[in-house]
């Protein structure tokens, strides 16, 4: 445990960080499972607009540092290719 007053406050504050990241990460994770719930289903109207909804999202993970730049286009790109082959 931590000692000094400082490294007690940092670790409350890791704890509040760590819940929160984890909160927004489940979040995406769940947005990302209806995008691929959609595609399964093989309707593109409902998966484009389940991967227009994921987007901000995805982003916004890698403005808060909880994602990596290249994981959020990695996956973005992955999953537009899903919907993309839909309509085709």
């Amino acid at each position: 445990m931590a000692n000094s007053a400082g490294s007690r406050k940092r670790a409350r504050q890791a704890i509040k960080r760590r819940a929160r990241t984890v909160a927004l990460r489940s979040m995406v994770r769940t947005y990302i499972k209806k995008v691929n719930a959609a595609v399964a289903t093989g309707d593109y109207e409902q998966a484009q607009a389940a991967f227009t909804k994921s987007q901000p999202y995805i982003d916004k993970m890698v403005n808060k540092g909880i994602m990596h730049k290249n994981t959020a286009a990695r996956t973005k790109s992955r999953l537009n290719a899903k919907v993309f082959a839909l309509k085709g």
